[in-house]
């Protein structure tokens, strides 16, 4: 059982209101909430001075890549570089060694994840060993514990394959079906964004209608089903525009941006080499300014990393041959809050919204992102808006270093992370 914790001089901003009291925890949960003083020596003191006290963030794509590739992240070092980026829960991808596509393996990763200093839950695939042939038993899957189901890295081509995943996740509360869109035959053999940049390099590209394609195609079967669709990792203006139209339709459809994508280009590649290379790959500045008006005005329901961490010797295999994926978790507060509510185009509450609570509801997490008052679950960021700090891959948490992010300062960095009422994090330092 935890001990009695007392967040105190902080700010709290949730989705309810932005207001200067102490928080109290006890067991598990915020058991108090009072004037600033009120619970003075009640508990273990946590400083909050000139800081926001925030729902925990809650990052809906990240690869701890358990089981199968140990040697690049997993579940316990994942864990921990998410808890220092103040994420108190966070969705794996299934596209792991064996794929993550049934119970047995569902039930393994969930065991191995007890222990770690976040709350990591898995999704699963789609289909069979990500092969787009066999739908898994989705209410087996759902029934130990599984909300979010894709085959991401990999589309579902067939819509035959996808309206029947829809049509069985219907009646499983909380399911949704989330799409790695892009069009498998037009993105073969790419590298990165097809346009200028490609060409100048002389690399097959993936061209940006790929994306939009296989975006028109499923929100015309949710439409058709009434199922729930998850974009992952939007990266255009074109499908952006497609969801806008779905939201403003009523269908039952939501959306996420990566850090990555709502501010390098194309462009960043060169400079970056294969440590910019993702998929979907990083786009045109049309699509950044796209994808940033879209976030404010909430077509665009969450940020989520698409943390992919890679093992260095495989990063420096060059920019065709390397694995896509950049590192984001320990990162994506400080990213997203010096960019947005720094820059002026985000308020506080709505960076809570698109970090925290939102994503929470869309995977259907619903322990995390709840506001902070008294009876709800203490999983708690504390962020020091005015910590400048710059990012050096070799020391984040993470087994790899591919950050896209490296040298580049930021203001505004976490100070401490409470998880299920434990204090996981102090003063930007792990305590476990």
């Amino acid at each position: 059982m935890a001990n009695p914790i007392v967040i105190a001089g902080g700010t709290v901003v949730d989705q309810l209101s932005e207001r200067r009291v102490d928080l109290l925890l006890r067991n598990g949960v915020i058991a108090g909430s009072g004037e600033p003083g009120t619970f003075d020596g009640q508990g273990e003191s946590v400083d909050a001075s000139d800081a926001i006290v925030m729902p925990g963030l809650v990052d809906i794509q990240v690869h701890f890549r358990t089981p199968g590739g140990e040697e690049s992240e997993d579940i316990y070092s994942g864990a921990a570089g998410a808890a220092l980026g103040g994420v108190t829960a966070c969705v794996m991808m299934p596209n792991t060694i064996p794929t993550i596509d049934n119970v047995e393996i569902v039930s393994d990763v969930l065991s191995l994840a007890r222990t770690a200093v976040c709350d990591v839950r898995t999704s699963a695939a789609i289909t069979v060993d990500r092969a787009g042939e066999r739908l898994v038993d989705f209410a087996a899957l759902h029934h130990a514990g599984v909300r979010v189901f894709t085959d991401d890295g990999w589309v579902v081509d067939e819509a035959d394959l996808m309206e029947a995943a829809l049509r069985e996740t219907l009646g499983l509360p909380g399911a949704v079906i989330s799409q790695h869109a892009e069009h498998s035959e037009m993105v073969a053999g790419g590298v990165i964004n097809a346009g200028s940049v490609a060409e100048r390099l002389g690399l097959p590209g993936r061209p940006r209608e790929a994306e939009a394609v296989i975006v028109e195609r499923d929100i015309a079967l949710a439409a058709k089903t009434g199922g729930r669709y998850h974009v992952l990792h939007m990266s255009t203006s074109l499908a952006t525009e497609q969801v806008r139209r779905a939201k403003h339709s009523g269908l039952r459809v939501t959306a996420e941006v990566t850090p990555q994508h709502l501010i390098l280009t194309e462009d960043d590649v060169e400079r970056l080499g294969a440590a910019g290379k993702m998929n979907p790959p990083l786009r045109l500045t049309e699509d950044v300014v796209a994808l940033r008006a879209a976030l404010l005005d909430g077509t665009i329901d969450a940020v989520a990393t698409d943390h992919a961490p890679h093992h260095p010797d495989l990063k420096e295999m060059g920019l065709v041959d390397a694995p896509p994926g950049m590192l984001g978790v320990e990162t994506m507060a400080s990213v997203v809050w010096d960019t947005f509510v720094n820059g002026g185009s985000m308020t506080r509450q709505h960076f809570v919204a698109v970090t925290s609570s939102q994503p929470a509801r869309i995977a259907s997490i619903g322990e995390h992102g709840q506001p902070l008052t008294p009876g709800n679950p203490a999983n708690i960021a504390v962020f020091d808006p005015a910590k400048i700090w710059s990012v050096d891959g070799s020391s984040l948490h993470s087994k790899s270093m591919n950050t896209p992010w490296q040298g580049q300062s930021f203001t505004g960095q976490v100070r401490h992370t409470i998880c299920r009422g434990q204090l996981v994090v102090h003063e930007g330092v792990l305590t476990n």
